[in-house]
């Protein structure tokens, strides 16, 4: 059992870096969270995946070769690709938070902006054991994911934005949403709970909540907690457009809940059902639905701050 798994602050750890990440500023976060590792007498070996596939292959021959610590300096996609390689291993996550949502760091209330910080909590060696939530296409492919898998509205943003080749950056986002919300329409979707519940109607967007948020702070689940063995299964009904305008600004305060177009539920797993609409969880591609999805818990051991909700004691 390496150290940080076993409740003690790591030896070695490697770092694993998306340069892209964050308009690039994760290189500098990632050198600079180095250097106050070495500080804190941490050996690092820093390294970053060609594409997203080598990516995910260093990440799991950094497992294999039992590094105290895998830490991601990047977004929530890095993370992601990390997870494929840390899902029930016992190989704790570190965090430097170098991306633009930053979804994962938010729930666990690890330090934004600040690569020292968040280094310092690695080298403190805190873990929590948190679920993780497990996506499987029709074809059997599967995926995990860490915050929020979305279908609906929401994905089919990122598809337009995924298509388009202008603008750069945020604007194109930005753009896509204006292309979605002009062509808005209501989305026939079916939702089969582990207890039998079916939902079957007309929706915005389905939204599986592991944490609260996604797309940089939207509490979607506001109150999903990812150490309950459950999701937070958050349905918004279709309206119309005007009031979706007024509905989304809502969602970064987590308010939408009281709107009556909206419904939660709880559930260990669930499959989605559209036609013609695609998943996508931790803002990465999942794939076109059907989705099963479900809930693996304490799949992920986390190195968190002090007081952080869900760390463990021992």
């Amino acid at each position: 059992m390496t150290a940080a798994a076993a409740g003690r602050p790591p030896r070695s750890v490697m770092v694993l870096t998306n340069a892209a990440a964050g308009a690039g500023h994760a290189e500098k976060a990632a050198r600079r969270a180095t250097a106050r590792l070495r500080e804190h007498g941490i050996e690092v070996l820093n390294t970053a995946g060609a594409d997203p596939e080598d990516a995910i292959r260093l990440a799991r021959e950094a497992v294999g070769r039992g590094v105290d610590a895998l830490v991601t300096a990047g977004g929530d996609g890095m993370i992601s690709l990390a997870l494929q390689a840390l899902a029930g291993t016992g190989t704790p996550l570190g965090i430097v938070p170098a991306g633009t949502g930053n979804d994962h760091a938010r729930a666990y209330g690890l330090p934004l902006g600040d690569p020292e910080a968040a280094a310092d909590v690695i080298a403190a060696g805190r873990t929590a054991t948190v679920d993780l939530g497990r996506a499987t296409t029709a074809d059997g492919t599967g995926r995990w994911f860490g915050s929020v898998l979305a279908a609906g509205f929401d994905s089919l943003v990122s598809d337009r934005t995924n298509r388009l080749r202008w603008p750069r950056g945020r604007m194109r986002y930005n753009l896509a949403i204006l292309v979605e919300f002009a062509n808005l329409r209501p989305l026939p979707f079916r939702l089969v709970l582990a207890d039998g519940t079916v939902i079957e109607r007309d929706l915005v967007l389905a939204a599986v909540g592991n944490t609260s948020s996604y797309g940089g702070g939207m509490r979607m689940c506001p109150q999903a907690d990812p150490a309950d063995g459950l999701f937070d299964l958050t349905v918004v009904r279709a309206m119309p457009r005007l009031k979706v305008a007024r509905f989304f600004p809502t969602v970064f305060k987590g308010t939408h809940v009281q709107h009556q177009e909206v419904e939660i539920h709880r559930t260990s797993s669930l499959r989605i059902e559209s036609p013609g609409i695609t998943a996508y969880a931790d803002g990465e591609y999942i794939g076109p639905l059907p989705v099963q999805v479900e809930v693996v818990p304490g799949a992920l051991r986390l190195l968190v701050p002090a007081g952080a909700r869900g760390a463990d004691t021992g």
